[in-house]
């Protein structure tokens, strides 16, 4: 009895048999590797084109540096014998006109010893306007700027005064303790002339020979001998007025010298 459930014609057809075959199955084709995902294909494959390498970013200048190299780029402004007040945000304009120059710490560098310089306070109180980067004006100087520069100026003067009063008196006391050297060196020097001076007088009139004049003085007989010199030209070198009469019939230190044997007194006993 043919089943309901199945359509009249597939319930008449005898069911098929599958064919038997003693050769065996071919083998199945390698798989192809599957495709890689359009973000990770080689350049080549994706046709992409290189990049090209950034630019270098500029090097940081020394305020001398990038002070010469404004002067070049924008002589109008930063190349005058004296400075000109600067116009207010001038260092974006610089970076607009010179992109890729300057790093902003070279210009924030150069830009605040140029500022703070005397020669740019003086411009400005003097000068009516600021400049821009072509040499135009640029507005007028506030009258708070204006008062500032002045007040920083009054205030370098006052400690340049005060520096200068320092330096003027520190001079005048080494001056001072100079001459005062000079005045004890001079009385030293006229006190051991005063002795020299003594000494030759007591030996020009002792009696004593050498050796117990120089045991009397306690001095050694080559210290005697050069000084009793020294102060013999010295009394020489003295104008005639000035050097004291010298002893009767007594020899000068200079033609009896200490070495020489004291001649005996007259009327003494020779000995003989």
């Amino acid at each position: 009895m043919p089943d309901p459930t199945l359509p009249p014609d597939e319930a008449a057809a005898p069911a098929a048999e599958l064919p038997m075959s003693s050769e065996p199955a071919a083998p199945a084709p390698p798989a192809e590797p599957p495709a890689l995902p359009f973000t990770e294909q080689p350049a080549e494959q994706a046709g992409a084109q290189p990049v090209a390498p950034p630019e270098p970013a500029p090097a940081d200048l020394s305020p001398a540096a990038c002070g010469a190299r404004l002067a070049e780029l924008f002589p109008a402004l930063f190349a005058q014998a004296r400075p000109l007040p600067l116009k207010l945000r001038i260092q974006a304009d610089i970076q607009q006109r010179a992109p890729g120059v300057f790093t902003k710490k070279s210009l924030s560098g150069f830009l605040h010893r140029h500022t703070t310089s005397t020669a740019y306070l003086i411009a400005l109180t003097q000068a009516p306007q600021r400049v821009d980067l072509d040499g135009n004006a640029a507005g007028e100087l506030a009258p708070e700027h204006r008062s500032a520069a002045g007040e920083e100026l009054a205030r370098r003067r006052a400690v340049h005064e005060t520096r200068r009063a320092a330096e003027r008196a520190a001079q005048q006391q080494h001056q001072q303790q100079q001459r005062a050297q000079a005045q004890r060196e001079q009385a030293a020097e006229h006190d051991a002339r005063r002795e020299r001076a003594l000494l030759l007088r007591a030996f020009e009139t002792t009696t004593l020979t050498p050796a117990n004049f120089c045991a009397l003085k306690g001095i050694a007989e080559d210290e005697l001998r050069a000084r009793l010199d020294q102060a013999w030209h010295e009394r020489e070198a003295r104008p005639p007025q000035e050097r004291q009469p010298q002893p009767a019939g007594r020899e000068t230190g200079r033609e009896r010298r200490p070495e020489q044997q004291r001649r005996p007194r007259r009327g003494a006993p020779t000995g003989r």
